[in-house]
């Protein structure tokens, strides 16, 4: 029997291709599709899934993937950690606090919560560490992302995430060490630094490159998104990964094999 599958965040441009690659998958039984109340595409069946769109979440699912805004976050949680379900949440921008309600929800079901869920992506993450402590002191970092013009959180989760990897690995206290969209009249590079620029730009899939430079030479690691198909395709593999895994929160290193 396959497992039962809640999809949050249906109507939008991650959660239509998830949609579609679950169905072509033919792994799972797509149960809910979940958004807004307001959603102009409510009551509709865009996937041709059987499932028409809604703001309810249906009876018992094994598990739910959310891509969708922070302001979903308590609904899907909160509709998890009742029915025992498994939890994939991609959702980015959340809070702190929002990230403390997942590591205390996995103490009571399985969760995966990445910012990205590309293959590629995440051996990026798993190796900036690695070379900017080989590198050293004497190398700047920037971290450069560019996504659509209708992103709305910037810097990006994974952009956020590649900082955060490099500052464990060079004990840079994250996020203090961030320089963001550095300007103004005085704006010469701070010394143990990690530079981030923002770009929005038409439908940029998403582009994150982190940058090493130092007076003799620069060293470039980048990750180009050619379809959101990456990522919904992650998220699936990570779905089929979680069901009927223990409680624990779980990482995309844990389902690639990356650790």
């Amino acid at each position: 029997m396959n497992p039962k599958l809640i999809i949050v965040g249906a109507a939008g441009r991650m959660g239509r291709r998830i949609t579609a690659l679950a169905l072509e998958s033919k792994q799972f039984d797509i149960i809910g599709m979940i958004e807004d109340k307001n959603c102009p595409e409510i009551g509709k069946d865009l996937e041709r899934t059987g499932v028409k769109i809604s703001s309810e979440f249906p009876a018992k699912a094994d598990i739910v993937i959310d891509f969708s805004l922070p302001a979903a976050f308590d609904g899907t949680l909160n509709y998890c950690l009742k029915n025992n379900c498994a939890l994939i949440m991609g959702t980015t921008g959340l809070s702190a606090e929002q990230i403390k309600k997942i590591d205390d929800a996995s103490k009571k079901i399985p969760v995966i919560q990445a910012t990205n869920m590309s293959v590629g992506m995440n051996l990026l993450f798993e190796i900036v560490g690695q070379v900017a402590k080989k590198l050293g002191d004497e190398y700047d970092i920037e971290i450069v992302e560019a996504h659509h013009r209708f992103k709305k959180d910037s810097p990006s989760g994974s952009a956020m995430t590649l900082a955060e990897k490099i500052s464990t690995a060079t004990n840079k206290k994250f996020p203090d060490c961030l320089d963001i969209g550095r300007k103004g009249k005085d704006a010469l590079r701070k010394k143990g630094s990690i530079g981030m620029q923002a770009i929005r730009i038409g439908d940029t899939v998403g582009e994150h490159s982190v940058m090493f430079g130092s007076l003799e030479e620069t060293v470039t690691i980048s990750h180009n998104a050619h379809s959101r198909d990456t990522f919904a395709a992650g998220a699936i593999k990570a779905a089929l990964w979680l069901v009927g895994k223990k409680i624990g929160r779980y990482s995309m290193a844990d389902v690639l094999g990356l650790k």
